[in-house]
């Protein structure tokens, strides 16, 4: 091979890197243009499931009430002993919740389940990988 035969294909292989790096730019940029986009949506879903479970809050709140209100007119009970008998219902039902919810949460998990989960929270948190 001759000098001008071997800088011609340093010149052909500098062109390829060169397009290959413009194409992995623009998918780059798209990809976080995606990103920003997909974060607003989450947050704008997590604030819509927060309001959600404080007016849910305030709506258990005011039943709360309303049943305390009927243990004292219909039962003829005093304000401490509806409160507590209410307080136990809670907390019965608060612990058969967790439960459930703990064996319904409970593994295996498999590692590529972890892995995605571990690329897909650190993508939407903007950390790098």
């Amino acid at each position: 091979m001759d000098n001008s035969e071997n800088s011609k294909g340093f010149r052909a292989a500098a062109r390829v890197t060169a397009l290959a790096s413009s194409i992995m730019d623009l998918h780059v940029r798209i990809a976080l243009k995606e990103v920003n986009r997909e974060r607003r949506r989450i947050i704008s879903g997590g604030l819509f499931l927060a309001l959600g479970g404080i007016l849910m809050l305030f709506t258990l709140l005011a039943l709360h009430i309303i049943i305390i209100i009927w243990f004292q007119n219909s039962l003829d009970l005093k304000i401490d002993t509806a409160l507590l008998i209410l307080a136990l219902i809670d907390v019965t039902i608060a612990g058969i919740s967790f439960r459930i919810g703990g064996h319904l949460t409970k593994g295996p998990y498999l590692p590529e389940t972890f892995e995605g989960l571990s690329k897909s929270t650190k993508a939407v948190f903007g950390k790098p990988q």
